[in-house]
């Protein structure tokens, strides 16, 4: 019986990701929210005043503005709005080099993309070094809740398959290529964290990972090393977001948040 399961594993349909047909939106994911095109709100403001990271501003009857590094994608907003003039997207590739990018102002709930920063000098040069062969990374819980390396743990599974991409885990800042944290930085991990980033080797780069690395989520923001390189939402962001925003850092695929919105949007 067992010579037999593994025959049939040998001859079975490999079940690793493939990432040329991966898409942004995932149909059982709940995704940003999003409001609904040429839906205007009158006097509600329930969105702005439930939003438990403070996300939604309310800036006219016509006028809505997102801040996707700080919605931890729970839908409530969507759950118990009045006028139902909001919807999950199901769109989940909430990633970018800019913190700006992840901030979106809708009018009757259309946006105008701005396009994606240039690469910097030190990020190609970054890029030079690990285009090609992918890169390590030392993980710091930074007073999170522990979800971002529950989805960084199943990131190594027969799944998704990390190591295929040539990204691995270490034990030391000194062996990093990354500093990757989670969590909004508690006082007591502040000093941690500089001194991770102080010993790691040049060139490096800074990752925020989930929701509460990037704006604190539900809880003060503390004092981050440097501005990151690369900013991944969501609460926490799911397996194959993650792998997909290191490949984008690695220049392995084009992406703009901001215009694969919109380009998702209009069909």
């Amino acid at each position: 019986m067992k010579n037999l399961l593994e025959w049939i594993n040998i001859f079975s349909k490999s079940q690793v990701s493939d990432w040329s047909k991966a898409k942004p939106v995932h149909p059982k994911a709940r995704g940003i929210p999003l409001p609904k095109l040429d839906k205007d709100c009158k006097t509600c403001q329930d969105c702005v005043t439930l939003c438990p990271t403070k996300a939604i501003d309310k800036l006219s009857e016509t006028q809505l503005a997102f801040d996707y590094g700080a919605c931890i994608q729970c839908g409530e907003c969507v759950a118990f709005c009045p006028e139902g003039n909001l919807e999950n997207s199901g769109f989940n590739y909430v990633f970018s080099r800019s913190r700006k990018a992840l901030q979106i102002t809708f009018d009757s709930g259309r946006f105008t993309p701005e396009p994606e920063p240039p690469f910097s000098k030190p990020d190609l040069e970054f890029q030079a070094l690990t285009a090609k062969s992918g890169f390590l990374y030392r993980e710091v819980a930074a007073g999170g809740n522990n979800s971002v390396e529950c989805e960084l743990n199943a990131s190594f599974n027969s799944v998704f398959d990390s190591e295929r991409e040539g990204i691995r885990s270490v034990a030391s800042p000194k062996h990093a290529d990354v500093l990757l944290f989670s969590g909004p930085i508690s006082p007591k991990m502040e000093i941690p964290i500089e001194t991770a980033w102080e010993v790691m080797p040049e060139p490096k780069a800074l990752i925020a990972c989930g929701t509460e690395a990037i704006s604190g989520g539900l809880y003060p923001q503390g004092k981050c090393p440097t501005v990151p390189n690369l900013f991944i939402a969501g609460d926490p962001p799911r397996p194959d977001v993650v792998l997909q925003a290191f490949r984008y850092f690695l220049g392995r695929f084009s992406f703009s948040f901001q215009s694969a919105l919109a380009n998702w949007r209009q069909g």
